[in-house]
């Protein structure tokens, strides 16, 4: 009977201490957040010669963090119409690109992007194409954006399924650099 007891004993406290353990989505959540009101410079990987990306300044600003959400504004040179929108909802997380013109207004092509399938990893989140990117921009509907994240760096990634397109940037968060002026829409 003891023998039972203390078996029951050690399967309540594994599973306590695992319930206790942060999940895949809240570790990856947290190395976002920790990253809040930062700014870092970031290089073209793929690629290597795109004529809106290539020789241009690259940096990103995670600029609003709150349980839910997190935005993080992505600077091509003086262009600055473009913010990431990380959303986390049960376990899974939405991210949405938010476009933007010069006087704030929306592009007529924005907030597309797609939900993560499962919890993935601590470092790594894949977001496929979602039915609203299909029907907004239907050559879109084989993308699939990956996220990464360290101690050392940060990447965007996409990859239209089916064709040769492939885009990666990665940032040295090694290195925070000056916060930027607003992105185009906000208000300070």
């Amino acid at each position: 009977m003891r023998s039972i007891a203390l078996c029951i004993f050690l399967i309540c406290s594994v599973a306590i201490t695992i319930a206790q353990e942060k999940s895949e989505v809240d570790q990856f959540w947290a190395s976002l957040q920790s990253l809040c009101n930062t700014s870092y410079k970031g290089q073209l990987v793929l690629p290597e010669n795109d004529p809106q990306f290539a020789g241009k300044e690259l940096i990103m600003h995670i600029r609003s963090c709150s349980d839910r959400e997190i935005k993080i504004p992505f600077f091509v040179g003086e262009d600055r119409s473009r913010t990431w929108v990380f959303t986390k909802e049960n376990d899974r997380i939405t991210l949405k690109h938010d476009h933007r013109h010069e006087d704030g207004s929306e592009d007529k092509i924005t907030m597309y992007g797609g939900t993560t399938t499962n919890i993935g990893q601590p470092t790594l989140q894949v977001f496929p194409a979602d039915s609203q990117t299909q029907t907004m921009i239907p050559a879109a509907s084989g993308n699939v954006w990956w996220v990464t994240i360290d101690k050392n760096t940060f990447t965007y990634n996409l990859r239209r399924l089916g064709t040769e397109r492939i885009f990666t940037v990665s940032f040295d968060l090694s290195t925070p650099v000056e916060n930027p002026e607003a992105p185009w829409g906000w208000k300070e």
